[in-house]
């Protein structure tokens, strides 16, 4: 939705990763103009489960409070659930409490430490810890993983009847038949993270093992690396190191400095790293399973 560095710009709007899995939609930080952004997205704002702030930095969380107003006037009735650092309790609650105007829905607020922080219908969202000076946190969404497919012939040949696959879905043995039999190997979720403004970091490296897509910020270049070590950002450079080392699928590159116009340069500086690399725009879109990810 935004991929801004600390100031938006005529191309590129404050930060915020909109994700989405079966009905649910999540916000990964909301920077001020977000709720636009989703409106000219194919995301409903109205489908937001649940707002998750890597800081409280202003550029990443004053999208906040308009957006939770306006799905208030559009009749929302159901929670939203915000999660952030140590912090974001009070963070949000001095926002809301400067605009007027009462929001009739529940808005449960939730200070997150690494480990486990929110379950949705076959997803499910991690906190991990990240380096950047303040309390921040990066995530990791995983899908569930989904059992192996039946394979119809080999179980008609045992035989299993149509009826007899249900009971073989939920694990259980029939005519002699166990599930195993006739099921194959299972099928592992997708796994997305998000690091947030960090310096590179050991736990980050560790949450993105494996991993389908890293998103991960790269202020600088590697010409400013001793502005993004004072700073507590990471290069392009490092987040492909990052990347590499994690034998992630794809690496997106945010967070990307106003002074570097031309995005091929901080993409093709990570591409010497690390390949599979694209500096995200805008609005740009991809499709992520286990088995591959398209842009859409």
């Amino acid at each position: 939705m935004g991929t801004a560095a600390s100031t938006p710009s005529r191309k590129k709007s404050l930060p915020c990763v909109a994700a989405k899995h079966g009905g649910d939609v999540l916000l990964f930080d909301c920077g001020e103009g977000t709720q636009r952004q989703l409106m000219i997205s194919p995301f409903s704002f109205m489908k937001i489960r649940a707002i998750f702030l890597t800081h409280l930095h202003g550029d990443h969380i004053m999208g906040v409070p308009g957006l939770l107003q306006t799905m208030g006037l559009s009749g929302r009735k159901d929670p939203v659930f915000v999660h952030g650092p140590k912090g974001t309790a009070s963070s949000i609650g001095m926002l809301m409490d400067s605009c007027e105007g009462e929001i009739q829905y529940p808005i449960v607020v939730e200070e997150a430490e690494p480990g486990f922080v929110f379950k949705g219908k076959g997803y499910s969202v991690t906190a991990v810890g990240s380096d950047h000076g303040t309390a921040s946190l990066a995530y990791a969404m995983e899908e569930e993983s989904l059992p192996g497919k039946i394979n119809r012939r080999k179980a008609e040949s045992l035989g299993l009847e149509p009826k007899d696959l249900a009971l073989i879905k939920d694990g259980i043995t029939v005519k002699g038949v166990t599930p195993e039999t006739v099921t194959g190997p299972v099928r592992r979720g997708a796994k997305v993270v998000i690091s947030g403004d960090t310096r590179p970091c050991e736990s980050v490296r560790e949450a993105a093992s494996g991993a389908d897509m890293l998103i991960h910020e790269a202020t600088f270049m590697a010409e400013s690396a001793e502005l993004a070590e004072a700073h507590m950002h990471s290069t392009a450079l490092q987040a492909a190191g990052i990347a590499k080392a994690s034998e992630v699928g794809m690496l997106v590159l945010v967070h990307i400095s106003n002074r570097y116009e031309d995005l091929s340069l901080p993409e093709e500086e990570a591409r010497s790293v690390f390949p599979n690399t694209v500096a995200a725009r805008d609005m740009d879109m991809y499709q992520v399973s286990a088995t591959g990810i398209r842009s859409v």
